[in-house]
């Protein structure tokens, strides 16, 4: 089997994704106590806990029982909130590089550069190469550039945004993929198979990965509470809270786009999920169609993890845990193109093992609740957002 090295591995997502395609998790590091603890209670990986900064590559090298250049793949996803969308929106023009928590790119190059496997392989937010913005992309190129001066490698980088229900995944949720590989050969991203119809298959909906699952979970902590709890069932499957606007079909509550787009979202029976969150409040969704949160097996289907891993912990350490990661189908995709293209020329298979199965029965859609009384002093008109740098959060920073 291929040997991975897995930083930044989380609760393994991402590893889950690549076991499938045939790859041994030859050491895992995660500074997360939670997650580690389901590491190992879920794989017999090795896994080394701690901050990737105090661990050295030669402790990871020893963990893995491998040698320089011995690991097939080095995985991982350094967490780079500076450049997340959601980033940018909250601070304005971040300071990205100048943030100590884009350091974590930095220890993924220092292990790349001390292990130098055979391929490597790095997930992130697409707003690492965000059109103006692009110094963590650029950071890498460099970074990759002097290690091949350094070493005499040769790798050489290929990246792409994907989205992963592009390729089965029950779950639109867009990431940059990034791929070198040692000896310097092109890896070519596989054509989208899911989505619209001149495509192979259909996108795979929320009721592919959920129904088979019982509607009424047997799990405490999925009622929606908080002051907007009662107004979630009067808002149909697959909309937000701009049902409640002047250019929705429900009544004026709130003004166009002045909440986030997760506020008060529901999942639609016969759509992807939208991205799920690993830090939400008690109005973020997305919600269950039955206007409740969703249990952790739900959670775990949406973002494809194997049925036989269970998670433990609390409802927030689930959501944190299971939010943080990616779909473990898209490195299942991923992992059997590197096999077939950069190392052992393995054909990938014609069925996915993680991918859900195709449910032709989909049940109609719920009847909505009435508006509650108690929100009908909201009914009025609402300004819509004014633009972009102009709303509630630029005034405050101006302030």
């Amino acid at each position: 089997m291929p040997k991975l090295i897995s930083l930044y591995t989380g609760v393994g997502g991402l590893d889950f994704g690549f076991e499938q395609a045939g790859f041994q998790t030859s050491v895992a590091l995660e500074l997360d106590p939670t997650c580690c603890n389901n590491l190992r209670e879920n794989r017999d990986w090795s896994v080394l806990e701690g901050d990737i900064h105090g661990i050295s590559s030669a402790e990871i090298l020893e963990a893995a029982e491998l040698a320089t250049e011995e690991p097939d793949l080095l995985i991982g996803g350094p967490p780079c909130q500076p450049f997340s969308k959601s980033g940018y929106w909250a601070t304005g023009d971040a300071r990205r590089l100048d943030d100590p928590r884009a350091d974590t790119l930095d220890a993924y190059l220092r292990v790349l550069s001390d292990t130098r496997p055979k391929v490597f392989f790095l997930e992130n937010v697409p707003g690492l190469a965000f059109k103006g913005k692009a110094e963590g992309l650029n950071r890498i190129v460099k970074g990759v550039e002097d290690i091949n001066a350094t070493h005499s490698t040769a790798y050489k980088l290929s990246w792409q945004i994907v989205n992963a229900a592009d390729y089965g995944a029950p779950q639109m949720r867009e990431r940059l993929v990034l791929i070198g590989d040692r000896e310097g050969r092109e890896f070519i991203f596989p054509e989208a198979t899911h989505g619209p119809e001149n495509r192979q298959f259909r996108h795979h909906t929320a009721w592919d990965a959920l129904g088979d699952l019982p509607e009424t979970p047997n799990e405490t902590g999925l009622k929606m509470t908080g002051k907007w709890a009662d107004l979630l069932p009067t808002i149909p499957e697959g909309q937000n809270y701009l049902w409640h606007t002047d250019r929705g079909g429900g009544y004026p509550l709130f003004g166009w786009r002045r909440r986030y787009w997760n506020f008060l979202l529901k999942l639609s029976k016969d759509r992807p999920s939208w991205t799920i969150q690993a830090q939400p409040g008690s109005a973020t969704g997305p919600f269950h169609w039955q206007n409740r949160k969703l249990s952790s097996r739900e959670l775990c289907r949406l973002q494809t993890f194997p049925d036989d891993v269970v998670l433990q912990g609390s409802r927030g350490d689930i959501q944190r845990m299971v939010g943080n990661a990616v779909p473990s189908l898209l490195s299942e995709v991923m992992g059997w193109e590197i096999r077939s293209q950069l190392l052992d020329g393995r054909t990938r298979p014609n069925q996915f093992k993680l991918e859900p199965p195709f449910r032709k029965c989909c049940p109609p859609e719920n009847a909505i609740a009435p508006l509650p009384k108690k929100f009908a002093q909201l009914i009025g008109e609402h300004e819509p957002h004014p633009g972009e740098g102009r709303g509630y959060a630029a005034e405050r920073r101006v302030a």
